[in-house]
């Protein structure tokens, strides 16, 4: 009898031991999720928070870029290199620019943005690669016409009007002045392309 008390005296041991386990895990849990700070980044700060085009231009698709300065510039398309970095406000205002580049020119043009900290330290780049035009600020805007020249290359917040205008000479395309504002198309339109 004093066996069968003995086990039942254990297992309640057990019982009430693993629930007060169970108890002190979910209440550190609770701790360690109060204790976090939120995000303290901000558009108009240099604090980190994430890729800046997913972030603040609501643009995901731009980075990775779909291909390489190289290959860009072997296929002989006009090519833009933006030189950022992910906690800088100037490149996180700039981010929206970008991505209006993007939607008017993103078909007929390659727009290749390059985080300055992955460019690999080096003595010396090749005209092919991303570190040969980096001049050392950011924002950095760099654009090539189809023949592989250089016809802008600015640091700072370049306004979207001067990016427009090279666009528009390269694309054999009226001056903005003499033609109607480029539209972008809605979201509809391109699902109705899509499922045809």
């Amino acid at each position: 009898m004093n066996s069968i008390k003995w086990l039942f005296l254990q297992n309640k041991i057990m019982a009430d031991w693993r629930r007060l386990v169970s108890k002190c895990l979910v209440l550190l849990a609770c701790l360690f999720i109060i204790s976090m700070q939120p995000a303290l980044a901000g558009i108009k700060d240099d604090r980190y928070d994430g890729n800046i085009f997913v972030v603040y231009a609501g643009n995901g698709s731009l980075v990775p870029a779909r291909e390489s300065l190289a290959q860009a510039l072997t296929e002989h398309k006009p090519t833009i290199l933006l030189f950022y970095v992910d906690d800088s406000s100037d490149c996180k205002e700039y981010a929206i620019v970008l991505s209006q580049v993007q939607a008017y020119y993103g078909r007929a043009s390659e727009i290749i943005p390059v985080d300055v900290d992955t460019i690999p330290p080096k003595q010396t780049y090749e005209p092919t690669e991303p570190g040969y035009y980096y001049a050392g600020g950011v924002p950095q805007v760099v654009i090539f016409n189809q023949s592989g020249q250089v016809v802008l290359n600015k640091k700072g917040q370049v306004p979207y009007e001067q990016i427009d205008d090279k666009f528009r000479e390269m694309l054999d395309l009226l001056p903005r002045t003499e033609t109607t504002e480029l539209k972008r198309r809605s979201f509809n339109e391109f699902s109705s392309e899509l499922s045809k």
